[in-house]
This record gives structure tokens, C-alpha cells and sequence, in this order.
């Protein structure tokens, strides 16, 4: 009898904890931290916590680089917390671009919905791999190497991000050194620009001179 009760318990105790290994969705009043978000308590999550529905009205590209990025990662859609999976949808106007840059989190796999992209990455070794992108094409961003996205095409394009992180970061390389305030002095000893280059790209994406 003692034999059964043991076995019983340990069974449910296993259930329960197959059950709670299920998923983690993010409880998004909780502080984020280096894994991700804690979980919601079993009992408030709901299906809606599956579902995002971001990706139905195109973003916004009346901006500088003609783009929009509209992310699903862990904060918007708290279901993939903890899976290492995420996505995004990228708008780009004729002519519209993404910045160089780089996932530090994430490799990143890109499907072109419509319209046709220059698209690259840069190798570690200063390799560049270069190719244009059209409907249907699939092109993968290793993580942590700098790349980019134009849209060399005579309509908008429409692209789908997939990532290999809930929270795969984004570093963009122009805003970096040109969207703050550092001296134009220090920029134009590490970059070789004039200093007339680098007020018009400190002017254009927002930084101090």
C-alpha cells in the first residue's frame, strides 16, 4: 500500500512538472532579466498569450531610412518567452533601407514576401556576401555578424524575420556613432570622415555636433 501511495505521488509530482515545463509565458509586469521574463502563474495564462496580431497593418516608413520593423519578440508577444524563437515584420518604401547592423542574440533567417531586396553580411573575416532577394527567396543572417537590407525594387517591400532568441537585440552601427554626442574631434580620428561629413550625419539621424 505505502508502495502505491509512493508511486501515485511521484507520478503526479512528474505530471505537474512536465506540465509547468510546457511553455513560460512572460509576465510582462515582472522585471526583465538575462534569461527572460518569469513566468505568469499557470492559472492566467490564456490562449491570447499564443496569438500576436501586430504583423496585420504595415509599418510606418515616413522616416529617414524609408523602413519600419515591427518586432514580435518576448515583450510583444509574451508566449515565445523562453522558447528561443521570435519574429519581425519588415516595411521598406522604394528605396528604403535598414542601417547596418547586427543581432548580438540571434541568427536571423529572412523571407521576402514582396518586392526585391539588396541584401548582405559581412564575415568576421571582412568577406562580404552579397545577393539580391526576391518573392520567395529565404536568406540567413548569422548572429552577432553586421548586415543589411535595401529595397532596390520599383514597389514597397514586405520581409518576415524569423530569430533564433526571444530577445535577439539590434545594434545599429549609424546610430551609434553618429545619433549621440560624441565629438566630432573623436569620430574623425576613428572614421577618417571631415568633420563636414560627420555634423551632416549627426544632423540627419538626430545627434549633437
Amino acid at each position: 500500500m505505502m508502495f502505491l501511495l509512493i508511486l501515485f505521488t511521484s507520478a503526479s509530482l512528474f505530471s505537474s512538472s512536465s506540465n509547468a515545463l510546457d511553455f513560460c509565458v512572460g509576465d510582462l509586469s515582472a522585471p526583465q532579466g538575462p534569461a527572460g521574463y518569469s513566468c505568469k502563474e499557470g492559472e492566467a495564462v490564456t490562449v491570447k498569450d499564443f496569438v500576436f496580431s501586430g504583423f496585420r497593418v504595415a509599418g510606418n516608413t515616413s522616416n529617414v531610412m524609408k523602413a519600419a520593423v515591427t518586432p514580435a519578440f518576448s515583450t510583444q508577444f509574451p508566449g515565445v518567452n523562453g522558447l528561443d524563437v521570435s519574429l519581425a515584420r519588415l516595411d521598406l518604401a522604394v528605396g528604403g533601407r535598414t542601417a547596418m547592423h547586427t543581432h548580438p542574440e540571434a541568427t536571423e533567417v529572412l523571407i521576402i514576401i514582396q518586392g526585391t531586396l539588396c541584401a548582405g553580411f559581412i564575415s568576421s573575416t571582412n568577406k562580404v556576401y552579397l545577393t539580391s532577394l526576391h518573392e520567395g527567396d529565404v536568406m540567413a543572417f548569422p548572429q552577432g555578424l553586421t548586415h543589411f537590407q535595401i529595397n532596390v525594387g520599383k514597389t514597397p517591400a514586405l520581409a518576415f524575420a524569423s530569430f533564433s532568441s526571444t530577445s535577439p537585440g539590434i545594434y545599429f552601427m549609424d546610430y551609434a556613432w553618429f545619433a549621440n554626442d560624441l565629438p566630432t574631434q573623436i569620430l574623425q580620428e576613428t572614421t577618417f570622415l571631415d568633420s563636414d561629413q560627420i555634423k551632416k550625419l549627426k544632423e540627419l539621424l538626430g545627434g549633437i555636433n
